[in-house]
Parts: structure tokens; sequence; C-alpha cells
């Protein structure tokens, strides 16, 4: 089958390499590439028309087209004359800010991440709730490992760029309340600033915070981690302290590689987590963390093989890449002629 892959948000690939290396093992793919023209006076104009010729092309010559990420690239497509079945993975966001402006009569199956966004697309758009199905992300269970041994030193980790939503303001403020209890946790958060300078206000406020609280020995801001693996294995207690999310990758990574994982009560959380490993305050978040940090090592060990063996059964990379690839072979037996 010849299968068009257009990868939306600018490109990025970060929940996709897997699933398209699947995708051209079994079928001839073509990638979107998109490329500009630095004309003066005219670059802007033949810039958006080579743009729209080259979505048009892949289109045209593909038995179906994937859109990773439902944005700026399924938008125009939706747009042009239906000469190919077409497949979108809807993550989060995009259901506030995109889907709004797409026209999904064209699109013949929307691939969610988690039940929860699902059922936010389905009451907004319920003509097309037949057109639905979920497939969770997913973790190289290789790659992603428990340490052999593990010692536990309080370490707290965050896997996320500085960014509202993740909310790391509140958790800098959780480890001011146990240092007052007399423990001494030290939180890890990788990833840096938001990319293109966005929130770079706060980012600095969360600096301030770590300086005005005498924090500076009991949180640390990595920059990006080119070796997560390695990271997440030194980390006791992973948090996901985020308002919104779809089904974030680094906390399922947190889970393979055995760290105890607490979140916050995101719509969706619940699908991946346990719920007594949820909160709602940062009340029960310190309360949560200082009852893991009395338990018996044993006990210890206990619940963190307890995450692994769950990230195993429903986030392996190698069924969820699979179950992409049939329902776009499965919507692709229509193709058209």
């Amino acid at each position: 089958m010849r299968v068009g892959v257009l990868v939306g948000e600018k490109g990025d690939w970060r929940f996709f390499k897997e699933i398209n290396e699947e995708l051209g093992e079994w079928h001839k793919t073509e990638v979107f590439v998109d490329k500009s023209y630095q004309i003066p006076l005219l670059y802007g104009r033949l810039n958006r028309w080579a743009f729209h010729r080259r979505i048009r092309s892949l289109l045209q010559h593909n038995d179906v087209c994937f859109f990773e990420w439902a944005s700026e690239l399924l938008w125009p497509a939706s747009y042009m004359p239906k000469t190919c079945r077409i497949v979108t993975r809807l993550h989060s966001y995009e259901i506030t800010y995109w889907a709004p402006k797409i026209n999904w009569e064209p699109v013949d199956k929307i691939v969610f991440v988690s039940e929860a966004i699902r059922s936010k697309f389905i009451k907004s758009y319920p003509a097309h709730a037949a057109k639905t199905e979920v497939v969770y992300n997913g973790v190289d269970l290789n790659r992603f490992t428990p340490p052999a041994q593990k010692e536990f030193r309080f370490n707290l980790g965050m896997l996320c760029n500085l960014h509202p939503v993740k909310r790391v303001y509140e958790v800098v403020l959780v480890v001011l309340e146990l240092k007052k209890q007399g423990y001494n946790p030290h939180l890890h958060v990788a990833g840096g600033k938001f990319a293109g300078g966005y929130f770079d206000d706060y980012f600095e406020s969360v600096k301030s915070a770590i300086q005005k609280l005498g924090l500076t020995e009991n949180v640390t801001l990595h920059s990006y981690v080119e070796d997560t693996p390695h990271w997440l294995q030194q980390i006791d207690i992973f948090i996901s302290n985020s308002y919104w999310e779809g089904m974030p990758v680094s906390l399922l990574e947190a889970m393979a590689s055995g760290c105890y994982c607490l979140s916050h009560f995101w719509d969706g959380a619940e699908e991946v987590l346990p719920l007594d490993h949820l909160y709602v305050t940062n009340m029960e978040l310190q309360q949560r963390i200082i009852d893991y940090v009395h338990l018996p090592d044993r006990d210890k060990y206990s619940a963190q093989a307890a995450m692994r063996t769950l990230a195993c059964q429903k986030f392996n990379i190698v069924q969820r890449k699979k179950d992409v690839r049939r329902i776009i072979e499965k919507v692709g037996v229509g193709s058209f002629s």
C-alpha cells in the first residue's frame, strides 16, 4: 500500500518514530517535506502555494495519508478534494485549538491516545463518533528498564519543559513543605525552557522561587537530558502534576523504568495509573510521598515492580505501533482507485 506520512507540529516526531518504522516495513511510505523559497517580495505567497501543492500531491499519489497530529497539515488537507483515505492521530491540545478549524467530513479515522480525549471530541463532534478509535502511546521496554539494585535516595523527578500546564512551581512548594517536616527531598526537573522563548516568565518565576525559598540544594533544573533511560533510573518518585495531558510518554517511560509514579487527577490519568496513585491537592501529594518514604524496602521494591508490570501490560510500543498500522491498513483497503 502507498502511505503518505505528514507529521504536524512543525515536524514533531517525538512520539511517532517507531510507528513510522513499522509502516515502512510493511508499506511504501512517502514523507511530507516542507520546502521554503527565499525570493524577495514573493516568498510569502510562493511558500504558501508550495506548501499546499505538496500536501495535495501526497493526497493524490497515495492510497491513504496518515497525519500525525491533527493540526496545521490536516487543516488545509481537510478542505482539498478527496483523493485518498485519511487517518489522523489526535494527541490532546489539538482538541481545543485545531479541531474547530478542521473539516472532519473527509477524515476516515481519528486515533486518540486516551479515552478521555476521545470523549471530549465526541462531545463536540458527535456526528463523527463512529470514526474514532483509541490506541495508547507506547514505550520501548528494552530501552527503559529498572536498575538491577536501587537504593532509595529521595529523588523526585519531573520530565517536562517549564510550561505552566506542567505545574512545576507547585511541586517546588511541596518540596518546601517536606523540608519543613524534617525530610530532605531532591526534586530533579529535566527539560529546560519551553522552545521558542514562550513562557520565559514562568521559567524565571520557578528559578526565583527556588532561590527565595532556600531550596537550591533541594531542586535542580536540568536542561534537555540526552540519556533519558539513565536519568529515570536515578529517580525514586516520578510526578506528573499537569492539569491537562493526553497520554504523557514521560510518565510511561518512568513506569517502565521502575519509578514509583504519582499523578494529579488530570482527565485520563486514571487510564494510566491505579486510583491510589492519583491525588488532587498539594497536601495529598505531600502525604502520598511521605507514605511511600516510610514503606519497608521490600514494599518499595514491590511497588516499583508493579509500575513496570503495568507498563508492560498496557504500554508496550511493539503492540501499540502494530495497532496503529492495522488501523491504517483497514482504512486503506477502501482506498480510491
